[in-house]
């Protein structure tokens, strides 16, 4: 089962520096995250969403390939390619894994312009390590499905950034 956690920022640049942290203990096999997304509202209060993955490249990608393949059974490897990016592509457009894209927009949506939010979807954590490193952002919790213990450690975590160690 996974659980999600969307922190809320005072700026724009808080949330893509936490995913850069988070995707670093990914690598050191602390979190094994789904998703990960940062949401921005521009001073034109406009809602963007920034994935960490492009759906849309790997599927073209991944069409290419088999569009050429399949293309090479009709002597015509080339056309297959095309028509097998081209779909690819739609189909990574138009595919939506992990958290929601319209649930981060109406989300993203209540944000005040010049701010960010992170929703990160994550199935394992080790929560002491992984809440350590966090210590250093200031964000607000702003919805999870985490126990009541689990919230309000990650809240005491978010609220003790930039205090001096004891």
């Amino acid at each position: 089962m996974s659980d999600l956690v969307v922190i809320g920022f005072k700026d724009e640049h808080t949330a893509f520096e936490m995913r850069a942290a988070l995707a670093k203990m990914q690598k050191e096999y602390l979190i094994e995250m789904e998703d990960i997304v940062v949401v921005t509202r521009d001073d034109n209060s406009k809602v963007t969403l920034h994935q960490a993955a492009n759906l849309t490249a790997a599927g073209a990608v991944g069409g290419t390939f088999w569009g050429m393949l399949i293309g090479m059974f009709f002597l015509s490897p080339l056309l297959g390619a095309a028509v097998g990016a081209g779909s690819g592509a739609l189909a990574g457009f138009l595919s939506d894994i992990g958290v929601s894209d319209n649930f981060m927009k109406d989300l993203g949506s209540t944000l005040r312009p010049g701010t960010s939010a992170l929703f990160v979807l994550f199935r394992k954590i080790t929560a002491d390590k992984v809440l350590e490193g966090l210590k250093q952002f200031k964000g607000r919790v702003l919805q999870t499905s985490l126990t009541k213990d689990q919230e309000e450690e990650l809240r005491k975590a978010l609220s003790s950034a930039g205090l001096p160690a004891p």
